[in-house]
């Protein structure tokens, strides 16, 4: 029995550390054999973008994030902070959500329907399915350089079509168009140059008979039940962030005992709350409980500059003040997230 417990009892030790180890993210695997999509896309082509681009993009993304604070993030949660994550991990986790978005929405036999969820808002924002191609043709043949055109799903939960550079998209908080996309297409030159050489055109209009309407139709499906809809849309709340950034820069080295911030940025603050009350606020958050919040805001953004200004303010009296208002911020994000 000895003898049998210890081997079995090895292996499940090595399987343990191996799952510890595991990358967390992998290449997908495509539904369909590298030549189906001829003779549009050809299986050198597909299999090289693959097995070769993809596969890089998921390799450095790995290394990128490996024993730093971003190795449990999900892709989602990465590209929402690519504006702070550095460029290999904006790069790389754009690369790896693209691609493995775009082998999805490719495929034969699914063709458009006018009367799916995606057909009917299709029509509905752009008329017809010729409109729609015409508009994401021309973002993908002038998009300058390598990059992706995009069908995407707007916050407001309207379908719209942008382009990006490089591995950029919609979901990533560097993009001035934010949303989930629904359909990409590729227009970096490994995606067609073997056989399309330099006409990105006559790829852009053979792409199109390669569209798997299915997945698309299941893509707006998701997209528009996402809870990431709402992130992005508080996300892109330019204004919020903007004064979540003063009060985070202040607040933080109170706790420490450091009112030299604060004392010299009340009015900066101030301004901020303003400018959020005054600004728009996106659809999902302008309910009465959120504006009362922001006009408390803005009243203890008030009575904190009007303290600071006061030459004989205690140092807890300024504490005490940014707290509170600290904590209505912290209400406001309470109710956005509800």
């Amino acid at each position: 029995m000895k003898k049998f417990i210890l081997p079995c009892f090895a292996l499940l030790a090595s399987l343990f550390a191996q799952a510890q180890t595991a990358d967390p993210f992998s290449l997908p695997k495509l539904d369909y054999a590298y030549n189906a999509l001829e003779p549009y896309i050809d299986a050198q082509t597909m299999e090289t973008h693959v097995t070769k681009h993809h596969q890089a993009y998921v390799n450095n993304l790995n290394k990128a994030v490996k024993g730093g604070k971003y190795e449990k993030m999900s892709l989602e949660d990465l590209m929402l902070r690519a504006s702070s994550t550095g460029d290999a991990i904006r790069n790389n986790s754009g690369g790896h959500y693209n691609h493995s978005h775009f082998w999805k929405i490719l495929g034969t036999g699914n063709k458009f329907d006018p009367n799916s969820e995606v057909g009917k808002a299709i029509t509905g924002a752009f008329v017809s399915l010729d409109s729609l191609k015409t508009l994401m043709n021309q973002a993908g043949a002038t998009r300058f350089g390598s990059g992706w055109a995009w069908l995407y799903l707007t916050p407001e939960k309207k379908l719209a079509v942008c382009s990006s550079p490089n591995q950029d998209n919609p979901i990533m908080d560097v993009s001035p168009q934010r949303g989930i996309p629904v359909l990409g297409i590729d227009v970096w030159e490994h995606a067609y140059y073997l056989k399309y050489t330099n006409k990105r055109g006559d790829y852009l209009a053979a792409i199109w008979n390669v569209i798997n309407w299915q997945q698309v139709n299941q893509n707006y499906k998701d997209a528009l039940a996402s809870p990431l809809l709402k992130v992005i849309e508080k996300d892109a709340w330019t204004e919020l962030k903007d004064f979540h950034k003063v009060m985070a820069q202040t607040f933080h080295p109170a706790e420490e005992g450091d009112l030299k911030p604060i004392r010299s940025r009340s009015t900066e603050m101030l301004a901020k709350a303003k400018t959020l009350q005054s600004g728009k606020i996106p659809a999902s958050f302008n309910t009465p409980a959120i504006k009362s919040a922001i006009d408390k805001l803005v009243k203890g953004s008030e009575a904190l500059d009007k303290l600071v200004g006061k030459k004989k303010s205690s140092d807890k009296a300024v504490t005490e003040s940014l707290t509170k208002l600290h904590d209505v911020f912290h209400e406001i994000q309470g109710l956005c997230s509800e």
